[in-house]
């Protein structure tokens, strides 16, 4: 499961693939995922861990005009880049810490677990409930 959530640790828009599929390939489809017709409201900063530090989603980044602050992954790269560094800002990766406050209000719910269930639509159905119920606790 991949999640867009804002800085409060709510959730924005979320992806449910097979677990054989790698992270960095749900980035796209949970981007656009929050995407809302006749709104042109983005994110404009996004924060992610070292497993989203690949060209394609700093290039999908640059071309939505959204910031990657995004540590550099040593282990993905043979050569150390040449040329100017990418920008990083530590304190707010620090604040990274919403999205494991979304997963761990998800695994509150007792009833979410991803291994017992056998179609993505169904949990990702169950994934809808539950975020809906966490901001209607927020609002209510």
């Amino acid at each position: 499961m991949s999640a867009l959530v804002d800085r409060n640790g709510l959730p924005l828009a979320c992806t449910v693939v097979p677990a054989n599929t790698h992270d960095s390939r749900l980035y796209e489809p949970t981007l656009e995922g929050f995407e809302i017709p006749e709104v042109s409201v983005r994110p404009t900063i996004i924060s992610a861990d070292a497993a989203y530090d690949a060209r394609e989603i700093r290039q999908y980044n640059r071309n939505r005009g959204i910031k990657s602050n995004i540590p550099v992954n040593q282990r993905s790269r043979k050569q150390p880049k040449r040329g100017r560094p990418f920008w990083f800002d530590p304190e707010l990766y620090k604040k990274r810490s919403a999205v494991e406050r979304f997963f761990s209000w998800i695994e509150a719910f007792k009833k979410i677990v991803p291994r017992y269930e056998r179609y993505e639509h169904s949990f990702l159905g169950l994934i809808h409930l539950a975020c809906s119920v966490m901001i209607a606790r927020v609002l209510g």
